[in-house]
């Protein structure tokens, strides 16, 4: 195999959570400052952790937000939150063929266990990176290499698979390939200015770059 492990992040690569994000993000933020952001506001700051973009809107006010968010976004996860096409038969096959994956994601545990549940993709991942577990988060390396520690990775046979700059820029940093999907919010344009060693536009062609 030429990559036989495999990082993936989840929002907007392996659930499509977007309408979910937006909407939680809207939410809270019209509490505390209605009507002065817009949904392109959050778009452009999407994939940092969500303090540190609730800090760039309201830097007094941000922990509350962080918590009004979470509440709404778990209250509404079930009914906003969908699987991006071929996704699950994608995983399901790289798990029959060997390959050994985990999660590598900003997102609090309670939330991304809760997204991976829903379509039963947790069966197939052998370690998730959480917010939670790590002080520096992507593009920063020590969450990949925690995952990759997880699941005894050789970095040159690793490859990271997601839909932001700081997914990229994570694979760039901690020395394994990176391919960028482009279901991406920002589209594949926007991603290709990262530089990511492949870019596709359906989760089957993973199989074909990996095996």
């Amino acid at each position: 195999m030429k990559y036989p492990y495999i990082l993936f992040d989840l929002d907007g690569t392996l659930i499509d959570s977007n309408e979910l994000i937006l909407t939680s993000f809207m939410y809270s933020l019209e509490q505390f400052n209605p009507g002065k952001y817009t949904r392109e506001d959050v778009q452009n700051i999407m994939g940092k952790p969500l303090l540190e973009m609730m800090t760039t809107f309201n830097a007094e006010n941000a922990e509350e937000l962080v918590r009004v968010y979470r509440k709404h976004n778990l209250e509404h996860h079930d009914s906003l939150v969908t699987s991006f096409p071929n996704v699950v038969e994608t995983l399901k096959t790289l798990h029959e063929n060997g390959h050994k994956m985990a999660l590598v994601t900003t997102k609090q545990r309670q939330a991304a266990m809760k997204g991976l549940a829903l379509f039963g993709l947790d069966q197939y991942l052998e370690a998730t990176v959480c917010l939670d577990d790590t002080d520096k988060h992507k593009p920063d390396p020590e969450p990949l290499r925690l995952a990759m520690q997880a699941i005894h990775a050789d970095p040159e046979k690793t490859i990271m698979v997601g839909d932001n700059p700081a997914d990229i820029l994570g694979a760039h940093n901690t020395g394994v390939a990176s391919c960028a999907v482009s279901w991406s919010m920002r589209g594949a344009e926007y991603l290709k200015q990262y530089n990511p060693d492949y870019l596709i536009d359906d989760m089957l062609e993973l199989l074909d770059i990996v095996k």
